[in-house]
């Protein structure tokens, strides 16, 4: 099989076991947008907006929903309704870190109850296999997916080396619910990481990288910002998590700057995606 990184978003969709990585990557190539916005705001209406404004440019919304301090189930209601209206994924980066009872009781209740609307969520792989097992209890009924964070774009991460051999290798034992990473390069096809499989061999796992920037290499506390052809063309991975470079700051930009900023994100990151195949 040819490496993953020469097949086309429509035929790894046609072929993936999962259906939220199937979802996903379908809405990718149908839009032609590799983009998921990051939408980190701290109030319900900031949300709303700037998921409406980006929503026909981008192929995913990604929450924190805890920073949200007006959160309420209307707020899911809306932004359900968002997805729905402008084709697009919800992605919670949850980030769950601790035993399989515990993060499955975190995922399916409380106030939040993230596996009733997200379709993604992520999870540090800290705890062992349990957390995956805990996770994939609630999440597979629902048709969700689940993605391992195999590296950070911080200065100064911890999640290198064996950490991310060791993600990679704890992926593959869950290819019913594991449907990627987050990461910095195609980490299952590098020989450092991918365990000893063949490039081009073995499950198809949807890589998700942060720390993409069009116009800025940092932002003062640690993040690092990679342009899309670095992230999409020449490290291998398939959609670019863009946050603060199209919403701004604060309360976000303008709906018309928002607009125009996801359109130059996502004609560079397909850009990037043509010039790879």
């Amino acid at each position: 099989m040819p490496s993953i990184t020469k097949r086309t978003y429509t035929e790894r969709a046609a072929a993936h076991p999962i259906a939220v990585a199937r979802q996903l990557l379908e809405c990718i190539d149908r839009k032609k947008s590799n983009l998921c916005v990051s939408v980190d705001v701290p109030n319900k209406a900031s949300l709303l907006r700037i998921a409406a404004a980006a929503g026909p440019y981008c192929c995913c919304i990604k929450t924190h929903i805890d920073i949200v301090s007006d959160f309420d189930d209307d707020l899911v209601a809306q932004l359900q309704a968002l997805a729905e209206k402008h084709d697009f994924l919800i992605w919670e980066d949850r980030k769950f870190a601790d035993i399989g009872n515990t993060v499955k009781l975190q995922y399916s209740s409380g106030v939040y109850k993230i596996a009733s609307w997200a379709h993604i969520t992520n999870a540090h792989p800290i705890p062992g296999d349990g957390i995956v097992t805990g996770l994939a209890q609630v999440g597979l009924p629902l048709n969700r997916g689940l993605l391992l964070l195999a590296e950070m774009s911080s200065a100064g991460n911890l999640a290198t080396g064996d950490y991310t051999a060791t993600t990679v290798a704890m992926a593959r034992r869950h290819t019913d619910f594991v449907m990627g990473y987050v990461a910095m390069r195609r980490v299952d096809e590098d020989p450092k990481t991918a365990g000893g499989v063949a490039e081009g061999e073995g499950a198809d796992f949807v890589i998700m990288t942060p720390g993409v920037g069009l116009d800025t290499k940092g932002d003062g506390m640690g993040q690092q910002y990679r342009t899309p052809d670095e992230v999409i063309n020449q490290s291998g991975c398939d959609v670019i998590i863009v946050g603060r470079g199209i919403y701004g700051g604060g309360d976000g930009n303008p709906d018309e700057k928002i607009v125009e900023e996801c359109k130059r994100y996502q004609q560079a990151g397909w850009k990037a995606y043509e010039d790879r195949l």
